[in-house]
């Protein structure tokens, strides 16, 4: 029979369990807001935050991950410890959004860092899938005497790399399905003729989203009818390398790089290490992408414009799930995932 006393022990138990994982939770959120600083430079490396906590639960240090080729987020946050906090490290606790790496690239390992500094604990959101590491990074700091928790605000800490996830993953780009279309369900006017149904602030979010990915595809036809220039005109950063994706081109517009099908597609990226590809149309296209079940997220973008014909837009396929619903001047931007 359970005695009072074990009853006792055991709810202050459960709360010291309970408060920990508030407390973790909460550094964690602090690395992702730090992580989501590199987005557009960390390419193709992750987005990676840290955050070390003395024993006391105070914040002595904090760091991001550099522009390729620099310091990851842990080296940052080691170096951003004032010298008279240095006497903290070994009991403070390391938060990192990522598995620290365990393989020598530009820089030397981080967790043989970790290791260095004598810390008393690490936590990371994710295991990294890259080859290199994939629990080598957690296994180090284990055999060195460091506990170590992992999966601390697991999906978002995936969610925040989704790009570097699935290429690691599953040998292929992350894709982006994307369309806008009126309220009547047409891309386009009779006989394919462009119509504009983004608003200028709409149109601006569509840079910014090529900003953030490697690469973008059209097919043949809306190449030759829209003539787009598929770059970030309006918004900051890296242009995407443009993709058109055809079989019979004769010429390729400057600037383009002509495939003539979707394996020759992603093999390509795969080759060039590019991470991530958005397919803006034609209808076609994108119904290709759709039939094969090869995409990560759509996006669809409707206008209140009516048209009473034209091109219509790509059906959504069964089995999605609502992700994010946004309006904008009039116009509805909807993101959609697997359910």
């Amino acid at each position: 029979m359970l005695n009072f006393a074990s009853y006792c022990g055991g709810i202050a138990s459960n709360s010291l369990i309970v408060m920990q994982k508030e407390t973790d939770e909460k550094f964690m959120r602090r690395c992702l807001q730090l992580a989501a600083n590199g987005l557009l430079t960390t390419k193709p490396n992750p987005m990676v935050g840290a955050v070390i906590v003395s024993e006391n639960g105070r914040i002595i240090g904090e760091g991001f991950t550099s522009p390729v080729g620099g310091p990851h987020a842990e080296v940052n946050a080691f170096a951003s410890v004032r010298k008279e906090n240095e006497a903290l490290l070994p009991e403070a606790t390391i938060y990192v959004s990522l598995e620290p790496c365990s393989h020598w690239g530009h820089t030397p390992p981080c967790c043989d860092l970790i290791i260095s500094k004598g810390v008393k604990r690490c936590v990371c959101g994710c295991v990294d899938p890259f080859a290199k590491v994939q629990g080598r990074g957690i296994r180090r700091m284990r055999d060195a005497g460091i506990e170590v928790t992992v999966g601390v605000l697991e999906e978002e800490c995936k969610a925040m790399n989704r790009r570097f996830m699935v290429f690691n993953q599953e040998g292929r780009p992350y894709i982006v399905l994307k369309w806008a279309h009126t309220a009547d369900g047409f891309i386009s006017g009779k006989g394919g003729v462009p119509i504009r149904v983004s608003t200028p602030f709409t149109q601006m979010l569509s840079h910014k989203l090529r900003a953030e990915s490697d690469a973008i595809l059209v097919g043949r036809h809306t190449l030759e009818t829209d003539h787009p220039r598929l770059d970030v005109r309006q918004w900051s950063g890296k242009n995407p390398e443009a993709i058109v994706l055809s079989r019979s081109m004769k010429s390729v517009t400057e600037g383009f790089v002509c495939l003539d099908s979707i394996e020759a597609v992603v093999a390509h990226l795969v080759g060039e290490h590019r991470q991530s590809l958005i397919v803006e149309g034609g209808a076609q296209t994108l119904k290709a992408f759709l039939d094969r079940g090869l995409w990560d997220e759509i996006r669809v973008e409707t206008s209140p414009m009516v048209v009473g014909e034209g091109v219509e837009a790509p059906r959504l396929p069964s089995g999605i799930a609502l992700a994010r619903r946004e309006c904008f001047d009039g116009n509805v931007i909807c993101w959609y995932r697997r359910a």
